[in-house]
């Protein structure tokens, strides 16, 4: 007996050596299982010793009673390696991969919340501001159809393709009973004139503009550049018409040629309601 119990002092020692050295060597990440490993062998140092000083007081352990020790016990974890080698990067990221993985997941989790969440919030607050501000198309459609009805006039819509201008004044030109004669289409004839009555009077036009009288005469009669109010001025001396615009805010311009002239022309400018932005169409007298 004395001989065991100093055998088991020794192991118990050797034990608690052992247990002391691998807690001392383990890192931050490795902690957990090193304790975890340490008090499994602990756990099996009492079972083992105790088994040894019942069998030895003649208290023996039935074959069925050892079994079930024996089943409760857990495979021993050997410890392969020295217990002063500290346990490399590779191992402990190993050990930890199925944790930060999880982390990872969590962390995206969230943040799609979050972004899921700023994006509610955008759309409500866009939507807020929709409601909030002035649906300057309606207005815009609003104002100008009253127009229509108080002047007795009805709209020929042409297409917004930039020579909506011309393709308008055309319109009104047939109206008028001014004949375009040409192989070329009506807003081409149109284009050309606006651009050679410009080029034979540079200095009426120059002020107006913000590039050289060549340069724009070229953009006037070979592109589509948009008209506008230097258009308006040349064709109605041209054509010799006075040429009424009515404006989305309800004010018709006058645009006079340099004679009076009992020939009149009237054309519709939007600023809101035509997808390339500004638009100009034709208005006819209701019959």
């Amino acid at each position: 007996m004395e001989e065991l119990q100093r055998r088991h002092r020794l192991e118990q020692k050797d034990l608690q050596a052992r247990v002391t050295q691998k807690k001392k060597n383990a890192s931050k990440k490795t902690r957990k299982g090193v304790n975890e490993e340490c008090e499994e062998m602990e756990r099996q140092l009492k079972a083992r010793q105790g088994l040894e000083l019942a069998a030895l007081d003649g208290n023996t352990v039935s074959n069925t009673e050892e079994e079930e020790v024996i089943c409760e016990q857990p495979m021993q974890i050997r410890d392969p390696e020295p217990t002063n080698v500290p346990i490399s990067n590779e191992q402990e990221t190993s050990s930890d991969k199925p944790q930060e993985r999880t982390k990872k997941k969590n962390r995206q989790r969230e943040r799609l919340a979050r972004r899921a969440a700023e994006q509610e919030q955008a759309a409500a607050n866009a939507a807020i501001e929709s409601s909030e501000q002035v649906d300057y198309r309606a207005k815009e459609r609003e104002i100008i159809d009253k127009e229509l009805n108080a002047r007795r006039l009805i709209e020929k819509e042409v297409r917004s393709d930039g020579h909506c201008l011309y393709a308008a004044m055309a319109d009104q030109l047939k109206q008028n009973d001014i004949v375009i004669d040409s192989n070329l289409p009506d807003y081409k004839v149109v284009r050309q004139d606006a651009a050679s009555f410009i080029a034979e009077h540079p200095d009426d036009f120059a002020p107006f503009l913000e590039e050289a009288v060549d340069e724009y005469v070229i953009k006037v009669r070979d592109t589509a550049e948009w008209g506008g109010q230097v258009e308006l001025l040349a064709l109605a001396r041209v054509y010799g018409i006075t040429i009424n615009v009515l404006q989305g805010d309800g004010r018709v311009e006058t645009v006079e040629p340099e004679n009076t002239s009992n020939k009149v022309a009237w054309l519709a400018y939007y600023r809101h309601s035509f997808g390339l932005g500004e638009h100009y169409n034709s208005l006819r007298v209701k019959p």
